[in-house]
């Protein structure tokens, strides 16, 4: 059989969407759970088989492992990949019940005194990882660990004992911050959206949008990527934009952009997509196989938030 290159989309093809692309590249490439993940969200397949995917990356103890997040390889449970595994519960609608219930206890063995989540556990050691996530003997509890967990869960109605001691964390954490980046700062995001305490919340979050303006952490205009600053530490031209705090238009990052801030923003992201018909990984790339996982979840993370935001995409 002849060989038919047939990565790039012909030029021709009748159906140039970016649904349509992005559904040729995700076939292409993804591993099943994103192929799943995709057919829940675009083509209105089930949940249960979401879920039967992500349970091949569930450990005894109640966490996750397996590279589910791929910048940590191996099999062992590890905060990380947990907090991507009640991701995908909460976007098909399972985040409850007993699989919740032994999520939280493995949070609660992991996470310090004060309730707070690191990234990674000890364990990692002698498995592979990115050089941006260092493997420490006592690695301290996070804002970027802990407040999307903490947010998702609120959303979700959980309620457990461990919740308490890492909502006031986040909360001290929160109102605390005076220099940030951009990953912190969706973190923070993910955690205001939805406490409970809405005032507070939004009071919070007001302040955190006057830091992102004042140290340029979020990028106004496209067209001049070089006059904002690359936080320390993250990949040459890693910029990060107003939909990536505000990926819905429900998000409280969403009152920190004007109208045609946003719109600029949506178009940058709606331009993005790549000629195989998949979204750029804009973090540091350390192996092949990593950047090759990563980015049908981005793929699929852009075509949500377009689709949030009222843009039309097949």
């Amino acid at each position: 059989m002849a060989a038919t290159g047939a990565f790039p989309l012909p030029p021709t093809s009748p159906a140039r969407s970016p649904i349509f692309r992005a559904e040729h590249f995700v076939w292409l490439t993804a591993r099943v759970l994103e192929q799943r993940l995709f057919t829940h969200h675009f083509l209105n397949g089930g949940a249960d088989p979401v879920e039967t995917a992500l349970d091949a990356y569930r450990n005894d103890d109640g966490g996750y492992g397996h590279a589910l997040e791929p910048d940590l390889r191996g099999p062992v449970s590890q905060p990380l990949h947990t907090a991507h595994a009640l991701r995908v519960l909460d976007a098909i609608g399972r985040c409850a019940g007993q699989r919740v219930e032994r999520v939280c206890r493995y949070l609660t063995s992991v996470s310090t005194p004060e309730g707070a989540l690191p990234a990674v556990e000890p364990s990692q050691r002698g498995y592979p990882a990115a050089p941006f996530v260092p493997v420490v003997d006592n690695p301290r509890g996070e804002l970027l660990a802990t407040g999307p967990v903490v947010g998702l869960l609120h959303r979700n109605e959980v309620w457990h004992a461990w919740l308490f001691r890492a909502t006031d964390f986040c909360w001290q954490a929160v109102e605390s911050l005076e220099r940030s980046h951009p990953y912190e700062i969706e973190a923070a995001v993910a955690f205001l959206d939805s406490a409970s305490d809405r005032p507070r919340a939004e009071a919070a979050a007001d302040r955190l949008g006057r830091l992102v303006r004042e140290h340029r952490l979020a990028v106004l205009d496209p067209d001049d990527l070089e006059a904002y600053p690359v936080a320390p530490g993250y990949a040459p031209r890693e910029h990060h934009f107003p939909h990536d705090y505000a990926s819905t238009p429900h998000s409280l990052a969403r009152a920190w952009f004007t109208d045609d801030e946003m719109a600029r923003s949506l178009d940058f992201l709606f331009g993005a997509q790549e000629e195989d018909g998949g979204w750029p990984v804009r973090w540091r790339q350390w192996a092949p196989g990593t950047a090759l996982e990563a980015r049908p979840m981005v793929t699929i993370a852009a075509l949500r938030t377009l689709r949030a935001h009222g843009r039309t995409i097949g």
